[in-house]
């Protein structure tokens, strides 16, 4: 009999780094631009805005965290709170809103490749989207521990283009200081109608904060611990986020921003035009770490949607074909190609009904009902699942409340027609609850999902992509200069 190694409780930092990991991505890239049409720079104010929510939002999860230790997530709350159907909708609104941002990526991966190769005909442009799709299919379905190898090297090609995007902003604003200014002048030059619509796209960016929700036996003084992480990591990518679009509206006026299909990588080629080489260098970096980051963020999304929907299958609420694991590879492979043709499909017909814009939202619509639907599970969670010593007060009591009225505020701003969609795909999940309702759970599978160990492996990974691998080594790095005794890495 094999002896369980004991694992390390997470610490402040890992659950913070969690946190970072979780929400930063390629959303950074795709998202930037979107504020200018609906409201000039003042949609730098609307990053602020978006930040607030997502804490508040991500308290809430950190509520039910502790309230259900051993499993996370809005589908486990919701079914714990008001039953396995309540569950199932929440569940379903999930990976209606995972699989929805799939379609996002080919989308933005095409957009950036624009920039290097304009004015491609609609079937290269769609023939590529079908390569970059099967591309991640295939290596989500047999090179997943090829994938982690290689990952050091991806997170630096990521972050390198951003830090050399924020010095070189920097540095020209600093030459050009009445230029920088006149670009945020007027601040709002179309009033404060497209708020709404703003925050919608903007909060998209923060999506993944949910990672909190990790088993708080495994932390340190959770209660104390979680929602400390869940504020300073939040706090950390708004800063982060902040600091880029303040470059970017100061080096690159709003009116060509909100045209700009490669915000990132035009901004870095006309900061440097004056030096036609030194443009082109910016243009091909940042739009190369954006290509990449894209590509690595709809890698990572795919695999985590296909585990949700294993999970579904696994309660047996979905066909158990999204349970099928290849014998070889380990993966969940038929959930993973289904999500990956089907999200194909979306990729390739939304550019007729609006765009990234319109998948955006629909995704955002998704989040914010299992959102609501965490907010609210606090309280008849608090009934059933009663945290020892820990007394609800005033301020226990406004947090769900706010989580509850900025989720709905989240949905009444999507438009009518992707509210329309939404509720369409919604109605959908019933039938397909009403088929598969009968509790014959596949034991085998659930318990590999919901076991201390992988839930650990999971975590794990989230700690080590993009900002918080970087967070990660130079901590490390530190403890090696100070001499501090590193600590046991989760196998």
């Amino acid at each position: 009999m094999s002896e369980t190694k004991p694992q390390r409780k997470l610490s402040l930092f890992d659950v913070t780094n969690l946190v970072i990991g979780a929400i930063i991505g390629a959303d950074i890239y795709v998202a930037s631009s979107f504020g200018a049409g609906f409201l000039g720079p003042f949609s730098l104010v609307v990053w602020v805005v978006a930040g607030l929510i997502a804490i508040v939002i991500a308290l809430c999860f950190a509520q039910c965290a502790m309230m259900l230790p051993k499993v996370g997530g809005p589908y486990a709350y919701a079914t714990r709170a008001w039953g396995p159907f309540a569950g199932f909708i929440v569940g379903w609104s999930l990976w209606l809103a995972e699989w929805i941002s799939l379609a996002v990526f080919p989308l933005a991966f095409t957009r950036y490749l624009m920039f290097f190769v304009p004015n491609l005909d609609i079937v290269t442009e769609s023939l590529i989207k079908v390569l970059f799709v099967a591309f991640l299919a295939v290596t989500n379905i047999v090179g997943v521990r090829a994938a982690g190898k290689v990952n050091d090297a991806l997170t630096l090609l990521k972050l390198a283009p951003l830090v050399f995007f924020v010095i070189a902003g920097l540095s020209w604003i600093i030459i050009s200081p009445n230029v920088a200014l006149a670009n945020f002048s007027p601040f709002a030059p179309f009033g404060f109608a497209g708020f709404g619509s703003a925050i919608v796209l903007i909060f998209w960016a923060y999506a993944g904060f949910e990672i909190s929700t990790i088993p708080a036996d495994d932390v340190e003084e959770p209660s104390k611990t979680i929602p400390k992480a869940v504020i300073i990591g939040i706090l950390v990518v708004t800063v982060f986020y902040l600091t880029t679009n303040v470059i970017l509206f100061g080096v690159r006026n709003y009116s060509q921003l909100a045209t700009d299909t490669a915000p990132l990588a035009a901004a870095s080629n006309g900061i440097l035009s004056s030096n036609v080489a030194l443009a082109l260098f910016g243009g091909l970096l940042v739009g190369i770490g954006a290509l990449i980051s894209v590509a690595g963020s709809d890698e990572s999304g795919m695999i985590g949607t296909s585990r949700l929907g294993y999970a579904l299958a696994a309660d047996g609420l979905f066909p158990k074909l999204f349970a099928k694991i290849h014998a070889k590879f380990k993966t969940p492979y038929a959930s993973i190609i289904i999500q990956s043709v089907t999200a194909l499909v979306a990729a390739l017909v939304a550019p007729l009904f609006g765009g990234l814009s319109l998948l955006i939202s629909v995704s955002v619509f998704f989040l914010a009902i299992a959102y609501l639907a965490t907010s609210a599970s606090v309280f008849p969670l608090r009934k059933k699942n009663p945290v020892p010593n820990v007394v609800y007060g005033k301020s226990k009591m406004v947090i769900p409340v706010l989580g509850i009225v900025f989720s709905a505020y989240l949905i009444t701003q999507c438009g009518l027609s992707q509210i329309a969609i939404g509720v369409l795909l919604l109605l959908v999940g019933i039938p397909i609850y009403i088929k598969y309702s009968p509790k014959k759970e596949l034991t085998e599978v659930k318990q590999s999902l919901i076991s201390e160990q992988n839930i650990f492996r999971r975590i794990y990974r989230q700690e080590h992509v993009f900002l918080a691998h970087f967070l990660h080594h130079l901590r490390k790095f530190f403890r090696r200069i100070t001499g501090k005794p590193a600590e046991t890495e989760i196998p």
